[in-house]
């Protein structure tokens, strides 16, 4: 083989590389933003946790084996509104992230997960995770959700801004404490938030 022949071998070989790695890699979505912009629901001042519900002054007194007191128009309706279950906030791991996450009951039972604010770097294959592994800070933290139960909501609808996610009917929330931003593909987490009630 001639020395020509050689080096246009190694220059096509090199190309194939850089292609390849490309394809990988994906550097391009380091400089592309994705925002969305869903309505997040207006949630009910959560009560705190063993709190009675306020009962209004005009409602009659509890009689002797009445199990609650009559409910006022305002009360019924703080009812029927969404509420909050428990709420975080995002830390980094392997790319800067910020932003919020809530875990929110509509009054028909349904659940969603709702990200408010997210600021974090597009990936390749980026999933919401709710994960049963605790947030843990710094490097260490980039791989605890991967080792864990999780149930994955999907792909990511975009790194910026408010989204909305479904959660399964079946989820036992009490088991998944946290929200992952994982990266199926590299195995690493972007950025997690440590569920709260």
């Amino acid at each position: 083989m001639t020395r020509r022949r050689l080096t246009m071998l190694v220059v096509l070989v090199g190309v194939l590389a850089v292609a390849a790695a490309g394809l990988v890699f994906k550097p391009w979505l380091l400089f592309v933003d994705s925002r969305v912009n869903d309505t997040i629901p207006q949630v009910a001042q959560p009560l705190g946790s063993g709190e009675a519900r306020p009962r209004p002054a005009s409602a009659a007194p509890l009689q002797p084996g009445t199990p609650d007191a009559p409910r006022s128009p305002e009360t019924a309706t703080a009812e029927a509104q969404p509420r909050q279950l428990s709420a975080g906030t995002f830390i980094s791991h392997e790319h800067p992230t910020t932003g919020g996450v809530r875990v929110i009951e509509q009054p028909d039972g349904s659940r969603l997960l709702a990200i408010t604010g997210l600021d974090t770097t597009t990936g390749p294959d980026i999933h919401v995770w709710l994960s049963a592994a605790d947030v843990v800070e710094g490097r260490d933290g980039w791989y605890t959700a991967g080792g864990a139960d999780f149930v994955d909501l999907g792909p990511i609808k975009g790194n910026q801004g408010d989204q909305l996610y479904n959660i399964p009917p079946d989820v036992d929330l009490s088991r998944y404490v946290a929200v992952d931003l994982w990266c199926v593909q590299f195995g690493v987490s972007f950025g997690a938030a440590q569920l709260l009630s």
